[in-house]
């Protein structure tokens, strides 16, 4: 096999796994808080990545990237992965993976109203398609579930999708000079106790000893799989694979959670939220594609 056919397969099993981490992120949360999974997760996830790459000899970061750190990781995990993990607990997996794509559609609009940035009809074009897509989506989820918190759900990801893109904002235009997979690291571990905090602040905590083994089994694969192994296998995409490819992921990640939801969790799976979500996939590509002329920061992990 080639370097740029295990390149394609790297590509493959980050789409699909990081697709993925949306279910297991989903069973987590059935029976544990979702603000307590996403404590322990980044806790864990943090404590390994800035273990292994200060064996590397990576240099403990400096006081003021530290504090840096800790206002990047406010949008990008406490609040993003924190109130996502969150959301799902109401909403579908799918649902959740597909208001997480919304990301860059958010990062225009952000753009266009602080910092005035001017953009073209198609751009327009694809924030109204995306957008669009999500109201299908929502429109027909409504009804199967007027009895419990979807509503709740769906405005936890909006808020945590508008801080992932604020987080992704502060990235590109906020330079700290330290590796960004370490910085990553260092992000996980200071926003863990912030969550922890929050979870038990608004009591969504149970104690330690009371999560079941499904849960611990679903944080080791959000860990192992969905950071470490998905993680290796973007970062060789992203060195063999030209970016307009390597950013593909992106798009497949929402599929991936519907089908697998609908297999694993039988989460429903009808012709009118497959074709809201391809609106929505449309959308956001368009965005993307007449942005490509931009700057941009790739997040360090698409699945919030």
């Amino acid at each position: 096999m080639t370097s740029k056919q295990k390149a394609y397969a790297a590509l493959t099993a980050t789409s699909i796994i990081w697709g993925s981490t949306w279910v297991a992120s989903k069973i987590a949360v059935q029976q544990v808080p979702g603000l307590q999974v996403s404590a322990i997760r980044q806790f864990v996830a943090g404590v390994l990545y800035v273990i292994f790459f200060t064996l590397k000899g990576e240099p403990f970061p400096k006081w003021k990237q530290l504090k840096s750190l800790l206002f990047i990781s406010f949008f990008l995990l406490i609040i993003a992965n924190g109130l996502a993990t969150w959301s799902i607990r109401y909403i579908s997996s799918g649902l959740g993976a597909l208001i997480g794509a919304l990301y860059p559609l958010c990062v225009v609009v952000i753009e266009m109203v602080v910092f005035k940035t001017k953009n073209t009809l198609l751009t327009f074009a694809g924030l109204i398609l995306g957008f669009m897509g999500i109201g299908v989506v929502f429109y027909h989820n409504a009804f199967h579930h007027a009895s419990n918190n979807y509503l709740f759900g769906v405005i936890l990801g909006l808020i945590a999708t508008l801080a992932w893109s604020i987080g992704t904002i502060l990235v590109a235009r906020k330079k700290i000079n330290i590796n960004p997979y370490y910085s990553m690291g260092w992000q996980m571990l200071l926003a863990s106790p912030f969550l922890a905090i929050m979870s038990m602040a608004t009591g969504q905590y149970i104690p330690l000893t009371a999560i079941p083994m499904q849960t611990w089994l679903s944080i080791a694969y959000l860990v192992l799989i969905g950071s470490c192994i998905a993680f290796a296998c973007f970062i060789f995409s992203m060195k063999n694979l030209p970016a307009a490819i390597s950013s593909l992921y992106a798009y497949f990640n929402p599929i991936v959670a519907m089908l697998i939801g609908a297999v694993l969790l039988h989460e429903q799976l009808t012709l009118n939220i497959l074709i809201g979500t391809l609106i929505t996939i449309v959308g956001v590509y368009i965005v993307n594609h007449s942005m490509k002329e931009k700057p941009t920061t790739e997040p360090i992990e698409s699945e919030i």
